[in-house]
């Protein structure tokens, strides 16, 4: 089953290489798309798609994040997204 989810980070996740650890992650955990930005309120937002078992490893390891980093909270943002995110491109986890 797909799955597809949207999180805010906040901790010490911006500045200590959170996005560059989010797509290694993703990469190594395969098959997951999405994206992975700084928010200007010093979290960290990251929206992805794939199967359950595999978006389900990458929240798990969200919640440590890397080891220079420090995450508080995790929050998952419920409900009617806006369309002025951007786009999950199918295959791809990046930095946006």
């Amino acid at each position: 089953m797909i799955k597809e989810v949207y999180i805010k980070i906040h901790g010490r996740v911006q500045g200590i290489g959170f996005r560059w650890w989010a797509v290694k992650t993703a990469s190594e955990i395969g098959g997951i798309s999405g994206w992975v930005r700084n928010v200007e309120d010093g979290s960290v937002e990251i929206m992805m798609s794939g199967e359950e078992d595999k978006t389900d490893r990458m929240l798990l390891a969200c919640h440590k994040g890397p080891a220079l980093g420090r995450v508080d909270r995790v929050e998952f943002v419920v409900g009617r997204w806006s369309s002025f995110l951007p786009p999950i491109e199918k295959g791809v986890f990046k930095r946006v």
